[in-house]
């Protein structure tokens, strides 16, 4: 008799890396889901999970999205086949996706923002973020916002507990 495979719980989306700077400098606007175009040591690279997000962003040049300053490690594996660590990669969307984001990123001080890289029905995907630039006084009133919340919730779980603090 045939041994029944239990699928994987958890998580089918492995995220490799994550912007977590672009949410404190920016207001997310509105976010989209990429395809990218790779080669074949960047995905071995990437699914050993090495990728920074740290300093990359997107821009729309001649009706095409591309990814710039994204770093993936050479693969440690690879000769002569590895690939430069920090080139220009072109980001997958359609076409009324790009002529969308092209009109919001002409109209004002908006930008593209890579927010996340994870993989998904084995593909890598980029969650592009459209996103305008926080003043001081903002990213100071997000802090203020997240501690009041954060003591909130920490005094409604001692209620619940029945612990006087």
């Amino acid at each position: 008799m045939a041994k029944k495979t239990k699928k994987k719980k958890g998580n089918d989306n492995p995220v490799i890396a994550t912007n977590r700077r672009a949410r404190h400098d920016y207001t997310i606007l509105d976010t989209y889901e990429c395809g990218i175009v790779l080669v074949g040591t960047e995905v071995k690279s990437l699914r050993e999970g090495r990728a920074s997000l740290v300093d990359s962003f997107a821009t729309i040049d001649e009706g095409e999205v591309w990814l710039r300053n994204l770093h993936i490690p050479e693969y440690s594996m690879g000769s002569w086949t590895n690939h430069s660590p920090r080139r220009t990669r072109k980001l997958l969307l359609h076409r009324r996706e790009i002529d969308s984001l092209m009109g919001k990123v002409r109209d004002g001080n908006k930008t593209l923002v890579p927010l996340r890289l994870y993989f998904s029905n084995g593909r890598l995907k980029v969650e592009l973020g459209l996103a305008q630039g926080k003043q001081d006084y903002d990213k100071r009133q997000d802090l203020k916002r997240r501690a009041e919340e954060r003591d909130i919730t920490r005094e409604l779980g001692r209620r619940v507990k029945g612990i006087k603090g």
